[in-house]
Formats: structure tokens, C-alpha cells, sequence
């Protein structure tokens, strides 16, 4: 028997030919697998989410496929095994987007909107298991065979228990996603120099300029900052998701803001994943927005002295704010802009009076069963939305306007704040 040595060596172009489509076709494979490795290593908690909006769905088809109405009819259960393989490929679809290699090859709007409406396809799916497990708990306690009256209840709290989140769901995407209000908020600083009592600044964040949020939009929020006639402007990171959304727009837009000081901004992660740090910084020079990079700047507001410092994003499992510390100014009121809370600990430890930080959302979706707080953001930090204290220092988080992924908002409206500093 001849080895591939001898094949090879025999010369003939079948063989050769042959050879070089197995090994073309192979290099192919071994792409596709590369890449599905690397975007499961990269992104294994969606992944993850994935896997189990696709367990959840097949659940619901096996125990459609055992109801009644499918029992006998072929073309019942013919239409939910459709319904379920289009409802998975659609998932999986989704999840791909996610990539650059895949999204470049769709319009921004599409891609942004195929993903998130799958996510909110797979979110409802994951609901609507859940409202069935609970109508079957219902059904067990209630026991309807002997009495019409609870067969009735029966009906009506299924009705009710499918269709609350196909509600909440839209409400969030249509009504609270495009709700931005104003949010004040008071912190009082023991020690307060008192020319910076009642000082106030405006803070825009996590804007995400693209699909799910327009310039209209966004020149509504900054007129809401304007309003407030804030001594201090700022931009604390994301004002957009992926490297094709609209960057100079969102630029020109919060050069827009209006406050005595000016206007300054740290930049956020997704800054980062469209490799636009730079770019933002120096446009954001030219238009007026100074965009603190591991650098400190002194304000004077009548007498009194603040030091602000700002980093980039702070990476998740990494020392948080190496050599921040160097940039505070002893005797001055210090405050640090940071994209993430997560750093508020470091920052107390270094020594900063106040931490002005975004990244959450607020939780972006929160639910509140049994007065616990749920959303995926404390899975990360436990500085969620609003005002923490260590000692005597601060943190205040803002839940921003935009959103990511998801094209909504449930528990936590998208808000312009106003964080007013006071002596008492």
C-alpha cells in the first residue's frame, strides 16, 4: 500500500488536485472552528444565556407537542416543529451578530435590530416557561375538574400570566426605553469647602449612539442638561457601541453641553471594542470636550479648589487605578471620573471625595421579587444605580440614556443627571 509520500510523489494532477481541495476544505473547517471556539471562550455567559433559551424553547415544544391540541393533528404538530426550528435558527442567528466578522456583512440598523429582537424573542420565550410553570402550580392547588367557577379562574389567570410579559416587554421597548427624564440628586460631603456648596453637575453617560438611540434623542437629553444651568459638565464613557455607529455625530452633539467649568469625560469599554480612544479624544478636543485619560485637572469655583481625574475604562479582574492616586491634589476637593463603579473601593482607599461613574445602566432590566433587586448588573458590581457611601465618600452611578443588546428598558428609565453637592 502506497503512503501519501508516494502519492504525492507519483506526480499525477488528479492526486494533486484532490489533494489540494481536501486541504483547502479542511483549512476551512479549521477556521470554523476556530472562530467558534475563540467566540465561545470570549463570550461564554451569552453563550450560556443562549443554551438556555434553547432549552427553555424546546421545553415549551415538547410539552406542546403532548397538549391536546397537537394530539391527533399532524399539521399542529408540523407547525410547531417549524415554529421552533425557525425560533432557534433565529437565536442562533442573533448570537452571531454579536461578532464583527458576521455583523460587517449587514447594515448597522439591521444587525443591531435582528440581534436585539432575538434577544427579545428569547427573553419572552424564557417568561412565557416560567407563567406556564406557574399556571401548572396554580392548577395543582386550585384543582378545577369539579367546579366551573375555578376552571374560569383558571382561564383568566393563564390569559393574564402569558400575555403580562408580552406587555411589560413592549412597554420597555416602546415607552420606557425612549423616556429620558431629569434626576437629581443631592450628596452632602462633610467638610464641604463653602464655596462649593450647592455646586452643580450635569452628567450624560452611557449614550450608545446608533440603532436604538438617535441624535434627536440625544440633543433632547442635552437640552434636559442645559436646563439645569450646571456649573460642571460630564460625559463619564459609551457614547457609542461598535466601530460603525455614529461617533462624530455623538461628539457634536454633546459639544452641545453648556456649563461654566466646560465640559470633561472619561471614555468607557465599548470606546475600547471600537478601538476609538484616541480618535474620541482628540475630536473631542477640537469640539470642546476634554476627556481625562489617567490625568488630573484643577477647577476653581470662587475660593475653593476641586481636582478632577478621570481614567479610562477599568478592566473587569484587573488592579483597579494603578497609579490614580499620584493624581490626587492634597487640600482640594478630589473627585474622579471613572466609566465603571466597580473601582469605587480603590478610589475610597486612595483617597477621592466623590466617584462619578456610569457602565450599569442601572441594571438596564430589573425585576424586584420578594424586595430583592434583580438584574444582570449586580452579577458584576453591588454599585447598581444612584448614590453609595463608604465612610465619609461617594459614589454616585447613572443609568445612563442609551442601551446595549437589548433594545429596552424595565425598572431603570434612562435619565440626565444632576448631582448637586451640599455641606448638609
Amino acid at each position: 500500500m502506497r503512503g501519501f509520500d508516494t502519492v504525492i510523489g507519483d506526480g499525477t494532477n488528479d492526486n494533486k488536485r484532490h489533494l489540494f481541495i481536501v486541504a483547502a476544505r479542511a483549512d476551512k473547517i479549521g477556521v470554523v472552528i476556530s472562530f467558534l471556539l475563540s467566540a465561545g471562550s470570549r463570550s461564554l455567559p451569552d453563550l450560556m444565556l443562549l443554551t438556555l433559551v434553547l432549552l427553555a424553547q424546546a421545553g415549551g415544544a415538547f410539552v406542546l407537542l403532548r397538549g391536546s391540541v397537537a394530539r391527533g393533528r399532524k399539521w399542529v404538530r408540523s407547525l410547531i416543529f417549524a415554529v421552533g426550528g425557525v425560533s432557534g435558527i433565529v437565536l442562533i442567528f442573533g448570537f452571531l451578530l454579536m461578532f464583527a466578522r458576521v455583523a460587517r456583512y449587514f447594515q448597522v440598523w439591521t444587525a443591531s435590530w435582528v440581534r436585539g429582537s432575538a434577544m427579545i424573542w428569547g427573553m419572552l420565550t424564557v417568561l412565557w416557561m416560567g407563567s406556564w410553570l406557574v399556571w401548572r402550580a396554580l392548577a395543582g392547588i386550585v384543582r378545577p375538574a369539579h367546579s366551573a367557577g375555578r376552571r374560569g379562574f383558571l382561564k383568566v389567570s393563564g390569559a393574564a400570566l402569558f400575555a403580562a410579559p408580552a406587555a411589560a416587554v413592549g412597554y420597555g421597548v416602546f415607552v420606557e426605553r425612549l423616556n429620558i427624564r431629569l434626576r437629581e440628586q443631592k450628596i452632602i460631603i462633610p467638610g464641604l469647602a463653602a464655596d462649593l456648596d450647592g455646586l452643580r453637575i450635569a452628567q450624560i453617560t452611557d449614550i450608545h449612539l446608533g440603532p436604538f438611540l438617535n441624535e434627536r434623542e440625544l440633543a433632547h437629553a442635552v437640552a434636559m442638561a442645559n436646563e439645569t444651568i450646571p456649573h460642571l459638565a460630564l460625559v463619564t464613557g459609551d457614547m457609542i457601541s461598535a466601530s460603525r455607529d455614529p461617533l462624530d455625530a455623538c461628539l457634536k452633539q454633546l459639544a452641545g453641553l453648556h456649563s461654566d467649568a466646560g465640559i470633561f469625560g472619561c471614555l468607557g469599554n465599548h470606546e475600547i471594542y471600537a478601538n476609538a480612544e484616541d480618535y474620541a479624544t482628540v475630536q473631542g478636543a477640537r469640539l470642546g470636550i476634554r476627556y481625562l485619560r489617567s490625568e488630573s485637572v484643577r477647577l476653581k469655583f470662587g475660593g475653593a479648589s476641586m481636582n478632577l481625574a478621570g481614567v479610562d475604562y477599568q478592566r473587569f479582574r484587573t488592579p483597579y487605578l494603578t497609579d490614580a492616586e499620584k493624581m490626587i491634589e492634597p487640600g482640594a476637593f478630589n473627585v474622579l471620573l471613572s466609566h465603571n463603579p466597580d473601582v469605587f473601593p480603590v478610589a475610597v482607599r486612595q483617597g477621592y471625595d466623590l466617584t462619578v461613574a456610569g457602565h450599569t445602566h442601572g441594571g438596564q432590566v430589573r425585576v424586584e421579587i420578594l424586595r430583592e433587586d434583580l438584574n444582570v448588573a449586580r452579577f458584576f458590581t453591588p454599585y447598581v444605580d444612584g448614590l453609595y457611601r463608604e465612610r465619609e465618600k461617594a459614589i454616585f452611578v447613572s443609568r445612563g440614556i442609551g442601551t446595549i443588546g437589548l433594545p429596552a428598558r424595565l425598572g431603570a428609565p434612562p435619565e440626565v443627571a444632576l448631582v448637586r453637592l451640599c455641606r448638609s
